[in-house]
């Protein structure tokens, strides 16, 4: 790809200015209402986009059950692509949206890992077949969702992924997720490029852009919202112009961005004036994100692993390993050991992994085990074991395992 690429602006808010009112399907409201999509998106081609999001957002079927059409998520999704391609008519590529369910993993939530791997993978079928040239993963808030997502998009396609995150001003995501560590694992699950959408505007992203700048491999995205909404009069109203949005650009492209675009509340003259600012930047004296730290996460937090790392004995992973996680957390060992040595073990491990707030060491000797245990763990696990390296290079790449 070549940088910087401008993606769209807002279409949630845009829709609402053009009579939806939130009460029924987002996703089925367009496709009933096609002329509607048609006037936001050519005014965002013309305004520069060189990405649009088709409008599957919520074209998941955990989500389209809500409104009782998970049996339609073929058609909704394959016909807002489709509206979509038409629209763009080859002026711009056309990205499959895919975000949170609104559920969550158990035993927080109601569900289990592979329901998420499930509902994505559908969605993304349909989203392939009907010709999409990319996928989004936005607005997410929890790892487990997104490495769902992921793996999920990779069943079906090879085409190229962007993850963003929503997070607050402190980093971290509604549900205690660190950006930082959410980069650290899907920079290795092979997106092409991360960042966060949504928030409260671009300066607030700012100072998160700087953080994940210091650990990226890959090009940043930043889709800020226009600013906070304040009600006026009965109306959403965001007060972030476009020349206050487009003012922090140049220090968004010194940071690694090299994807930009706007989130809730902005709109044409947003990505207009974005433009137009990014014609100014020379991006070729800008260095690319390239670091070499090595990065090993829990679902909420990163750690830098150096070349020696002490480990203690590994526990098994049997009834006690809840109480052993516990121990292990005030050992001075920097992550958690764990011998597997049987399928019937992972039940265990599924209901206590996500107690640990140290990174898993998997000690494991069977490929095919390893591999159930790294899809269960919602972070970027360190491994060992006598397993032939042609079995682990596979793995490395699918789930970013760092070998020891």
């Amino acid at each position: 790809m070549k940088y910087p690429i401008i993606l769209d602006g807002a279409t949630g808010t845009q829709l609402q200015k053009r009579g939806f009112d939130g009460s029924t399907c987002a996703e089925k409201w367009i496709l009933d209402n096609p002329e509607v999509l048609e006037e936001i998106q050519d005014s965002y081609i013309k305004a520069g986009s060189d990405i649009i999001y088709a409008p599957t957002f919520g074209g998941n079927c955990i989500k389209l059950a809500e409104y009782d059409l998970e049996d339609d998520f073929k058609a909704i999704n394959r016909g807002l692509v489709e509206l979509s391609k038409k629209i763009s008519g080859g002026r711009a590529l056309v990205a499959g949206d895919m975000a949170p369910t609104g559920h969550f993993l158990e035993p927080i939530g109601d569900m289990q890992f592979e329901h998420f791997v499930d509902a994505y993978i559908q969605q993304a079928k349909q989203l392939e077949k009907a010709g999409v040239d990319l996928f989004v993963v936005e607005t997410s808030m929890t790892l487990p969702e997104v490495r769902a997502a992921i793996l999920g998009i990779k069943e079906v396609s090879d085409k190229p992924i962007f993850v963003t995150f929503s997070c607050s001003e402190n980093g971290k995501t509604l549900t205690g997720t660190d950006v930082v560590a959410a980069l650290a694992v899907v920079q290795e699950m092979g997106v092409v490029a991360f960042g966060l959408n949504c928030s409260k505007g671009p300066e607030d992203m700012l100072s998160q852009i700087k953080r994940l700048h210091k650990v990226a491999k890959i090009p940043l995205i930043a889709k800020p919202n226009a600013g906070l909404p304040r009600v006026e009069n009965g109306q959403t109203v965001y007060d972030c112009t476009p020349e206050e949005f487009v003012s922090y650009t140049e220090e968004f492209a010194k940071y690694g961005v090299r994807i930009f675009g706007g989130c809730c509340g902005s709109d044409f003259a947003h990505i207009e004036a974005l433009k137009k600012k990014l014609s100014d930047i020379d991006f070729d004296i800008l260095e690319d994100n390239n670091s070499d730290l090595v990065l090993c996460a829990t679902e909420t937090t990163a750690f830098e692993i150096g070349d020696d790392i002490q480990i203690d004995e590994p526990y098994a992973c049997d009834e006690d390993l809840g109480d052993n996680i516990d121990e292990a957390e005030d050992s001075d060992s920097p992550v958690i050991a764990v011998r597997f040595t049987d399928e019937d073990e992972l039940e265990n491990f599924e209901e206590v992994q996500y107690m640990m707030t140290k990174p898993l060491y998997a000690v494991c000797d069977d490929a095919k085990l390893l591999e159930k245990v790294l899809r269960l763990y919602q972070g970027r696990a360190l491994c060992s074991g006598n397993i032939p390296e042609e079995e682990l290079k596979p793995l490395v790449k699918k789930y970013g395992v760092i070998v020891k």
